[in-house]
């Protein structure tokens, strides 16, 4: 896709404006059109330059409800597919939006590549080591761009924070501490229906272990080892490719981590974990989620303590601040973002669509989304083995 000049995006009010030659217009594909998938979309849908041509699901319910959202942000209705490989083969979808369970990541990010379509993916990547191996190798053979949805590598608190962190004002930081809290455990119940048709033959896809029909797990697919890494993989990715911006880390070292039994009916994942990670770089990164805990306002329910030999710097959601060594009450840095966490997606999304027209580098490319889902990766490992789970980087294999 040849592209002439480049786009432009200014923040105005509480969206992003593009500015789009029309040898910029880009035509998406949408693989999986759930809650995530579908709002995503809409993000996408900002861009005056951008048309949603086709949108894919296996549930009917997600499916219609995307063509119908899509449909009317624009005014043109997208073309309806059940099974992906057909989206992928129409020729006039130049990018799709995969935001499917995790089990499909993999699959349908290298179908999307050999389709010769740019790809922004949700995280994490994907759910096994051999796969991100797999997929950055992919990368460095591929010419398209490949944008995970780490958007946190877009967010302009964090970008600030890591400048805190360069300028040495924390001084030696040997340590992340990060947590997370929230409480699931009053969620859905075990006699969940389905609103319409599933095609659940194709849903399970490439899982190994398949099993008959089941409502409850489609419902929480991201707590079923079979088809995602647990809480712990969903929210820590995140939360360690925050830490690998911040600090400008490369791979792990090693993980280990610990965890209670879960307490959600069915589930296979545990909602407590604790995380330590290794780094090259002379740091250790601890990570504990607790979805049993009390609930909190979003602004508040994720937290990285930075501790520098010179100064502590705390970073959440919504701001970033210092505190010098011997006057820890009062922060002598505070940084906040501009229009809060939630505009991130925006940012990610439009850094997404410039590298599109451009071919420039994507902030999130798969050689910085994989080390993110490794860590989770070795961690859920560490639990599975209950020993320390090391990564060896030059032969890109696990060692226990």
């Amino acid at each position: 896709m040849q592209r002439t000049r480049r786009s432009f995006f200014t923040a105005t009010g509480g969206a992003l404006a593009f500015a789009a030659a029309p040898s910029d217009q880009i035509t998406l594909g949408v693989i999986g059109s759930g809650g995530r998938g579908t709002f995503v979309m809409t993000v996408f849908q900002n861009d005056p330059g951008l048309r949603v041509g086709a949108i894919c699901d296996v549930y009917e319910p997600n499916l219609e409800r995307a063509l119908s959202t899509a449909s009317k942000k624009s005014g043109a209705a997208p073309r309806a597919y059940r099974n992906y490989k057909q989206l992928l083969a129409d020729n006039e979808i130049q990018a799709v939006l995969i935001a499917t369970p995790e089990h499909w990541h993999h699959r349908m990010v290298l179908d999307a590549l050999a389709a010769g379509k740019d790809v922004y993916v949700e995280k994490p990547l994907c759910q096994t080591p051999e796969q991100g191996v797999e997929l950055v190798e992919a990368e460095k053979q591929s010419k398209n761009i490949v944008q995970v949805g780490m958007q946190r590598r877009s967010y302009d608190l964090y970008l600030e924070g890591r400048e805190v962190v360069a300028s040495g004002v924390l001084g030696k930081v040997r340590m992340i501490r990060s947590w997370w809290l929230n409480n699931y455990l009053g969620g859905s119940r075990r006699d969940a229906r389905l609103e319409g048709p599933l095609d659940w033959d194709q849903w399970q896809g490439p899982v190994k272990e398949r099993v008959p029909l089941d409502p409850y797990l489609f419902r929480n697919w991201r707590h079923f080892s079979g088809y995602a890494g647990g809480i712990v993989a969903d929210q820590g990715a995140h939360v360690y490719d925050g830490i690998h911006l911040l600090m400008n880390a490369s791979y792990p070292l090693a993980v280990t981590a610990a965890a209670g039994k879960p307490h959600r009916e069915g589930f296979d994942t545990p909602e407590s974990v604790v995380v330590t990670a290794e780094y090259p770089e002379d740091f250790i990164g601890v990570f504990s989620i607790n979805y049993a805990a009390m609930r909190y306002r979003r602004r508040n329910d994720q937290m990285n303590h930075l501790d520098g030999d010179k100064a502590r710097m705390d970073i959440g959601r919504e701001d970033c601040k210092v505190y010098l060594q011997g006057a820890e009450e009062t922060p002598a840095i505070t940084k906040a973002s501009a229009k809060g966490f939630g505009y991130a997606t925006d940012l990610h999304v439009a850094n997404f669509l410039e590298c599109v027209r451009t071919r420039k580098p994507p902030a999130a490319p798969m050689a910085l989304g994989f080390p993110a889902a490794l860590v989770v990766q070795l961690a859920n490992i560490s639990l599975k083995s209950g020993r320390r789970a090391r990564w060896n980087h030059a032969a890109g294999k696990v060692e226990l």
